[in-house]
């Protein structure tokens, strides 16, 4: 690198440093609003799962063994019997006035039933407008309903001179023995913050490559600019996002030491190659930043595909709908994605521990992000040096 070249650099860096401490769109977009997005969903998620979810009663049968159902429901982790309703009709009106997630209705008669062995029905409502606290009550309550019911077989059985184990071998013949891989906890926030926060911090860095371009272009700076450059694009680029780079890469850096050395969330291959998964995923958002301006070569059109490349990708990214189970159209697509690629080097480093030499296709697919903005140079160089900014 010449001696000018390298002056070159040092302008357009400088000039884009003051444009950042002045300008508070900057400061939001690479700083608070991450930071706001990383304490904010690992305090809303603390406890991992949310707990003590209000649920109802409707218990007609009012009896010894349907009142120890009620408690031993009351006893799960995620639910709490917060209201007994004398019909199914008040129930369901606390359920659409959002008092209760779901209620536990028991007809009269079950326990007589029960005891005769006539199979009694017991019912349970779960208002699935709200998917995550739906799942976890519908998942107490059908537990609930299949102990309840195996208790009463064993009692049933030791009273005809069955022994303990004869009816346990009769009402479980195969005992499942389950084990949660990388999550042992089941925690919701190590799943959920792991992705979710790279996938934030790559929306904000497709909307700040975008706009401290297209902003050149709007407040006519853009000569200026490559005049600092020595009218080289690829100057007045560089010089442009290596201050940007450099922040991005802090917060990379921020939110993997906050929950992998901080919270302690499980991370199998230590915390450098994680740092180097960071990197490489601020360095291919930037380049997809660019080649996304040079493709449509205006702001308004460059950032409203921004974000929605962004939005979509955390749906096709795999992390919160498996991509092997989607259409084989979407599968293909899903390549198109930075944050696919980073979420396989998750699972494959933080996860199962490998070597970053077994993830070589994820990071040859970043690198490969990075030289989407050759294919628009000169369109990016024309446009900052002839194109006259059309609102």
């Amino acid at each position: 690198m010449s001696t000018t070249t390298y002056q070159c650099y040092l302008k357009v860096m400088r000039r884009e440093i003051l444009r950042i401490a002045t300008k508070p769109m900057y400061l939001f977009c690479m700083v608070i609003a991450p930071l706001f997005c990383f304490l904010f969903f690992t305090t809303l998620m603390e406890n991992g799962l949310p707990t003590n979810l209000p649920a109802g009663v409707v218990d007609l049968d009012n009896t010894a063994t349907t009142r120890n159902i009620i408690r031993n429901l009351d006893a799960f982790q995620q639910t709490q019997i917060v209201a007994h309703y004398p019909s199914v009709t008040e129930a369901r009106q606390a359920v659409q006035r959002g008092e209760i997630y779901s209620f536990y209705y028991i007809p009269k008669g079950t326990t007589e039933e029960a005891l005769a062995s006539r199979q009694p029905k017991v019912s349970f409502y779960v208002n699935y407008s709200y998917l995550i606290a739906g799942s976890l009550l519908y998942k107490d309550q059908r537990t609930m309903s299949e102990l309840a019911s195996a208790a009463v077989e064993q009692a049933t059985l030791l009273a005809k001179g069955a022994t303990e184990d004869q009816a346990l071998a009769f009402l479980q013949p195969v005992v499942i023995s389950t084990h949660a891989l990388n999550n042992p906890w089941l925690n919701y926030s190590v799943y959920l913050c792991n992705t979710l926060f790279p996938g934030i911090l790559m929306l904000l860095i497709f909307l700040t490559t975008v706009y401290t371009i297209g902003t050149e272009l709007k407040e006519k700076t853009s000569k200026e600019l490559m005049q600092l450059a020595d009218n080289s694009i690829v100057t007045a680029l560089v010089g442009k996002l290596i201050p940007q780079t450099v922040t991005f890469f802090i917060m990379a850096t921020f939110y993997n030491v906050y929950l992998y050395g901080f919270l302690h969330y499980p991370c199998h291959s230590g915390i450098f190659p994680m740092l180097l998964a960071g990197l490489l995923l601020v360095l291919a958002s930037q380049a997809f930043g660019v080649f996304l301006f040079g493709l449509f070569g205006s702001l308004r059109l460059a950032l409203s595909a921004a974000s929605l490349w962004g939005v979509i990708s955390f749906s096709i990214s795999g992390f919160t709908f498996p991509v092997m189970a989607m259409h084989p159209t979407l599968q293909a697509l899903s390549v198109l994605f930075p944050l696919r690629h980073y979420f396989l080097l998750y699972v494959n480093l933080a996860l199962n521990g490998y070597p970053v030499i077994y993830a070589w296709h994820a990071v040859t697919a970043l690198l490969l992000f990075m030289l989407l903005p050759f294919f628009f140079l000169k369109r990016i160089r024309t446009a900052m040096l002839h194109y006259v900014y059309i609102p």
